[in-house]
């Protein structure tokens, strides 16, 4: 009696989804998603990010300045969200990225339906909360399955994970992580459909490369990963045999290797310095035995030693980070690829590097920034606690280490490994190398860092890992899931369920 008694409550709980399959359950998502962004995004107190410097580059080439001109460096950064920005011409601030595209958008909508003089930022978070509705929608609807179990477990994970205020906090902000969280969110998305398509559609196609290039773009430190998505993009030619598939396929993935090569040539040069100077005295110097011999082995004079452990931003410094005597003496003079043949010739110092990577790994979002207004009254810096369960969780309670790292990891590609194995159609090889390649753009997206910036402001840089890492733990709950859901044929929630 008391186990007939709990069936029928979980039946009660979960019937209205329990019942639904892909598609159902792909509606039913978008309200779920919707409830916690508007609680996080829009209503008071709003949540934010406040700015740590970045957010210039964009404000100068879309035409957004603060409202007020005297407003203390308090004010502006680290501290509080600016809400409300002053709209002005159109800047050429000369930064390239595909987040202009929104940014544009989110003013002209903002001028459409509020002022033509001030820029509210919750337009801009109102269009990446569609965004990620659309992403996790899709998501939900690609790679549902045959068990009510798994449909509800992929739906409370979708929510639970990727709509956390650790991520869309970014939302209301002007940082570029919100279009990389998207656009790999919507890759996935696409290439999960594409997949499990009885005939792969052209459209799916078209949005599985449009996605990719947002990503690719975003960020100079997302170059690497356009390389990734081509490679995946060759994957889809062989899915169709016409010749408009292939054409796009081929055109598609020759677009991304472009856009990877683009992406770093394009960067503006005040960027590259500063990566360039991180990640040198911020990161293979930093905590080095012997600064001089490493500064020798990079081709660099031996004397900048005395900047050991110093960033582009540290005030004071022996030689000043704009001194002609660093474009004499380094600017020029060694590279990012330097720095890599470094590593490659002492795993062991990059080891301690990645190490100090894991430290920040499972820290979504960044604390140092303050998320709400200053006419909220909130402490100076003050972190908010809405609808953040996974990433408090995530950070408190999983193990900050390179070792459980490399653990998931290994769990990860084992079951990649054995899924592809085990295809029976093109279409299930390409579902599996889709997730392998989300590995991939995580261990991308770990190394990078260490490499292109050094210890900066390491926690932030790691985002785009972050997205990766949570996929891939989802990913791996879900296919236990799916498992045990095919063995108890009594168990509620074992229930097969129709693809509508």
């Amino acid at each position: 009696m008391r186990l007939h008694a709990v069936r029928k409550l979980l039946l009660a709980i979960v019937g209205p989804i329990g019942t639904l399959g892909p598609a159902g359950a792909a509606r039913w998502i978008v309200p779920v998603v919707c409830a916690p962004l508007l609680y996080v995004l829009m209503l008071r107190p709003i949540v934010g990010l406040a700015d740590n410097g970045d957010f210039l580059r964009i404000m100068a080439t879309v035409g957004l300045d603060y409202l007020d001109p005297a407003m203390s460096f308090q004010d502006k950064y680290f501290g509080y969200f600016i809400r409300e920005y002053r709209l002005t011409d159109f800047g050429h601030g000369g930064y390239v990225s595909t987040q202009i595209v929104p940014v544009l958008a989110a003013i002209g909508l903002n001028k459409l339906l509020y002022s033509a003089d001030v820029f509210d930022i919750r337009f801009l978070a109102a269009i990446y909360a569609a965004l990620l509705t659309v992403a996790l929608s899709l998501i939900v609807r690609a790679n549902g399955g045959n068990y009510a179990a798994y449909n509800i477990a992929l739906c409370a994970l979708s929510v639970l994970l990727f709509a956390d205020a650790g991520y869309t906090a970014y939302f209301n902000s002007l940082y570029g992580e919100p279009v990389s969280f998207l656009s790999l969110l919507l890759t996935v998305a696409f290439a999960l459909g594409l997949a499990r398509q009885s005939r792969p559609s052209l459209p799916w196609l078209v949005g599985y490369f449009a996605a990719a290039l947002f990503l690719t773009g975003a960020k100079i430190q997302n170059a690497p990963v356009g390389v990734l998505l081509a490679l995946l993009g060759l994957r889809w030619v062989g899915l169709r045999r016409d010749i408009r598939w292939r054409t796009f396929a081929l055109g598609g993935s020759a677009l991304l290797l472009i856009g990877s090569v683009a992406m770093y040539g394009f960067a503006p040069n005040a960027l590259k310095r500063i990566n360039l100077y991180q990640t040198v005295f911020y990161g293979v110097l930093k905590d080095s035995p012997d600064p001089r011999r490493d500064l020798a082995e990079l081709g660099l004079d031996p004397k900048l030693a005395v900047l050991a452990g110093t960033n582009y931003f540290t005030p004071d410094t022996p030689i000043p980070q704009q001194s002609p005597v660093l474009d004499e003496l380094f600017y020029g003079k060694t590279s990012h690829w330097k720095v890599a043949l470094f590593y490659a010739k002492h795993p062991d110092r990059l080891l301690d590097k990645l190490e100090t990577a894991a430290r920040h790994g499972m820290t979504i979002r960044p604390y140092y920034l303050g998320n709400y207004e200053k006419s909220e009254s909130f402490p100076y810096g003050a972190v908010s606690d809405k609808f953040n369960l996974w990433s408090e969780w995530k950070r408190n309670r999983l193990p900050n280490a390179l070792w459980f790292v490399m653990a998931v990891y290994a769990a990860f590609f084992s079951v990649v490994l054995r899924e592809w194995r085990r295809a029976q159609t093109p279409g299930e090889k390409r579902y599996a190398e889709t997730f392998a390649c989300i590995g991939f753009i995580g261990a991308v997206s770990f190394v990078v860092p260490v490499i292109g910036d050094g210890e900066a402001d390491l926690g932030k840089h790691l985002f785009l890992f972050n997205v990766c890492f949570d996929a891939m733990l989802a990913s791996g709950v879900l296919w236990i899931v799916r498992r045990l859901a095919a063995l108890p044929e009594k168990w509620p929630l074992a229930k097969k369920v129709s693809p509508g």
